[in-house]
Order: C-alpha cells, then structure tokens, then sequence
C-alpha cells in the first residue's frame, strides 16, 4: 500500500482524524478537492464532551485562549431559563464559541505538525475495494492518478462520494421545514425584534439572532409551512431578507454577508460505519438538523473514537472486532443527537398548539435536575458505551475518564494530562500490585501510573482508552482475586493479546 491510511476531505473532522493516527505512528494521506481552507465560520460552537476531549490531547488551550467561553445555553430556543452548565460535573463548564474555520485551521496545524501529507487541490472521484485495501481514483492539478491504501476514511460531508462508491446507505427522513443562515452586518442591531442573543417565534416561523466570536451578526430564520427548497440552490441576501420579514413583519436592515446558507430538518445515519476497509465518519455518516453545532462536535468525537482502532488493526495488535466497535458505539451517539435535535425542533414548531407544551417545559427548565440533564444531553456528557452486560461491571466503564486530580512520584497532575500521547493508561490508584502485573504483558502499548487521587480515593484503578473513555475500573480495596479475573480480560478486548505481534 502506499499509505495507511487515506483520509477523503479535510474539515475538522478529517484533520483531527490526521493527527490522532500520526500520533500512533500510521502513515496518513488527507485529500481535499478544495485548494483553499475554508474562511466561514459554519458552525461556531465546540460542545464540552469535545473540550474534554481537546484536553486529553494538549489542544485546548490554544482554542480558549482564541474563543469565547459560553457558561448557559438554550433548549429549543426556550428562554428564560436557560441550560446552566454549571451544574455539569466537569472541569469546563461551558461551550466554546469559536468559528469552524479556526477549529478548523488548528486541527490541521495539529496534525501537520505531526507528520501527516495534506493534499489540496486533489478530489476522489472513484474507489474500489480489493483483497487488501483500497484504491483511490484522484483528480489534481497535475493530473488523475490512484492512490493505493491499507484503509479510507470518508470525511467528506453529507453528500460523501466516498459513502456512496462504497455502497453504504443512508436511510433517514427527507426535510420538512425551511430555514436560511446569514453572518451579516445589521443596520440597526438595536432594533433587532429578538434582541441580540435572542429568539422570536411567531405564527409564521421563527428567527434568532446571535453576535459571532469575530464580528458580524449570526442571524437564523426557520419556516414551517413553505415548500422545502433544493437544498443546493444559492442563498442570496434577498431571499434572506425576506424569510425574516415574513417572520417578523419588519423590513430588517442586513448587509455585507459573509456567509449564507440553507438547512432543512432531514435526518438520517448511515446502514453501517463502514463496509470492509472503507470508513465514514462525520456528516458523511450523520445528518440533522443543526441546532448548537451538534453536528461538528459528533464528528471529532467519530475521530476520536476510530482513531486509536485503526491503528491497533494497522500495527497489529487489535482483536478480532475492535473495528466493529465503531459502528457499536456511534451508531447510538448518532441516534442521540438525532432525537434531541429533531425534539427541539418539535418544540420550536411556529403552531399555536405547540405553545402549551412550550410553558411546560419552561417550568421543567426551572428545575435543576431536569435542567442538568438536558445540558448533559446536549453537551454530549450522557454518552455511555455500553459494555457487556455483567453484575461485575463498574459504574464507570464505558464513560468518560472522571476529572480526577493526582499525585505521582512526578508531582500532581491532572488525568487527562495523562492521554497526551493518544496511548491507553493503566492508572493504579490503590498501590494494588495485581494491577501492574496483569498488564506486564501490554507496557509496549498501555502506559502504566502509579497515584493516589488528591481528594481521597474514589476508584482503585482505571483502565481508560485513548479516547479517555474508561475501558475497565474497580473499587478501592478490590481484591487481588478480582484484578487477575477481570483486568487480562479488558485489556485483550481493547488492546489486543498480550503475545500479540506489534510492527
């Protein structure tokens, strides 16, 4: 093969893919028919699930320090109250309001940095599976030419080419409403009838205002009683225009866009993640309607979740279904995301028999255990990978890695420090010698810490994945017996057989 891994498209989604398979050592190609980086801000927020995620890899910093920290959000556009992301156990309590292009710009800085090839300028136009990987049809500048690869990874949007030459369906539900998305200029924001942040929801539709992170305002129309249009028909200011005063009633003033587009409410997630050695990931597996940038923030987490197993399957070391594990585990993401999006958009509906159910929910907003959940919903921090179904299962298996402090003989450190490198980490919390020894025969691949939780033990060990997901955890004091019975297990699942040939 000539490279590992052939990523197709190179947003957010593809770029972070990038970097999380340099850092495991795979050869990597990024292809992307467009020749520059994309200056609009499309979606400008990152969910907390996401910074955790950042976090784990050493990348968060730079994106706060370049962003705007956003402490409330709202549930389908019902306010007061708003969600308060205070109450979620995390240590970032907020999403992050920051333009996809910088997301965007940094990712590939990221993965540049480490190594990986990105091809601009150069567009798949076909693909075909063999015994033993895939070829590539690419139009270039220079020239068509075939690019042969072990794997591909189709992050090339919600009309992905590569989803389609791979024969994946795509089953969901067509678009029912209208809505139309300018970044303008307002002639008098003053006057905006929503205020800005702000929402107004009339009998003919509904419109938001919102200030973006740079300059300009983001303003939103949503019509539920006119034809769905082609979704790939331009935008002009005009039509913009006009979808806001037959919402409003108001001639508002607009001008100099930088960005105008159109969405619909279709819904739909792949047959399959993926078919033999061909991958999706992204918009090109998901798509819904777009309500809090849901839709960036599902696709790095794919990329975060199918980076580490590609690289087990590449060096050798994956068991048997470790691939299959990425359909298992976003294909219920997806769902989630889907239904939340979709229930909003239920609730937004401009019916007037809409508006008691509306009341309803403000009252249950008011309540901070509701209010609580559906930040953890809309945030991302309910998702749970379900393990298997055992009374010994620890609570924490299959979520994400707790936001302990720790004291090791280097000094304090926070857990997610311990995931820069995108290898798993064995941390023993209870100087319990069975744990070091069950994973004697995986140090070539699972870091191993020795620590005690700063603020008393609350867990006796944690076996986390690359993704800072918790693969295999036991209480304090677990017995020996209970490690040597249980531990082996969980790291041959996920990291494969301790005799296992690495390259």
């Amino acid at each position: 093969m000539t490279v590992d891994v052939a990523i197709v498209g190179c947003g957010p989604v593809g770029a972070l893919l990038a970097g999380e398979l340099r850092l495991a050592g795979v050869r990597v190609v990024v292809l992307e028919r467009s020749v520059e980086p994309t200056v609009h801000s499309r979606a400008f927020r990152l969910q907390t699930r996401t910074l955790e995620l950042l976090d784990y890899r050493g990348l968060l910093d730079r994106f706060v320090a370049n962003a705007v920290r956003i402490p409330k959000t709202h549930f389908a556009a019902i306010r007061p109250p708003l969600l308060d992301l205070d109450l979620l156990d995390t240590e970032h309590p907020y999403t992050l309001g920051i333009p996809q292009a910088r997301t965007e710009a940094f990712l590939v800085e990221h993965a540049s940095g480490l190594g990986a090839e990105i091809r601009r300028g150069h567009e798949v136009t076909g693909l075909e599976q063999t015994g033993d990987g895939v070829v590539l049809q690419v139009d270039s500048a220079d020239g068509p030419y075939s690019l042969a690869a072990a794997y591909v990874v189709g992050c090339d949007g919600g009309r992905s080419l590569v989803r389609k030459a791979a024969g994946i369906g795509f089953p969901g539900v067509p678009g029912t409403v209208s809505a139309l998305l300018g970044d303008v200029t307002l002639g008098d924001p003053d006057a905006f009838p929503s205020g800005i942040p702000g929402t107004l929801r009339t009998r003919s539709g509904l419109i938001m205002a919102v200030a973006m992170p740079d300059n300009g305002i983001r303003v939103f129309t949503c019509e539920f009683d006119r034809p769905v249009p082609d979704r790939d028909a331009p935008v002009s200011l005009d039509e913009l225009r006009a979808a806001a005063t037959r919402v409003t009633g108001l001639e508002i003033e607009m001008s100099e866009p930088t960005w105008l587009a159109r969405f619909t409410d279709s819904s739909r997630v792949v047959d399959r993640f993926h078919c033999g050695r061909v991958f999706v990931a992204g918009d090109a597996a998901h798509v819904h309607f777009p309500i809090g940038a849901q839709g960036l923030n599902l696709g790095i987490q794919d990329a975060m979740n199918l980076g580490w197993k590609l690289a087990g399957q590449i060096h050798g070391w994956a068991s048997g279904d470790l691939l299959d594990s990425y359909d298992r585990e976003r294909r219920p993401a997806a769902d989630r995301v889907i239904l939340e999006t979709r229930a909003q958009l239920a609730l937004m509906n401009s019916d007037e028999r809409i508006d008691p159910l509306r009341e309803v929910f403000r009252e249950l907003l008011a309540i901070g255990e509701v209010n609580r959940h559906l930040s953890r919903m809309l945030t991302g921090l309910d998702a749970r990978y379900q393990p298997e179904p055992t009374a010994a299962v620890h609570p924490l298996v299959g979520r994400l890695a707790p936001p302990l402090r720790l004291q090791t003989a280097g000094g304090p450190v926070r857990l997610a420090e311990l995931l820069r490198t995108g290898r798993p980490v064995l941390v023993d919390l209870g100087d319990e010698p069975s744990v070091a020894a069950a994973a004697a025969g995986h140090r070539d691949r699972v870091d191993v810490v020795a620590a005690r939780e700063e603020d008393g033990a609350t867990v006796g060990a944690l076996l986390i994945r690359p993704d800072g997901y918790v693969a295999w955890a036991a209480a304090p004091g677990v017995e020996p017996a209970a490690v040597e019975s249980s531990l082996p297990a969980a790291l041959a699942a996920w990291f494969g057989l301790a005799t296992a040939a690495v390259r």
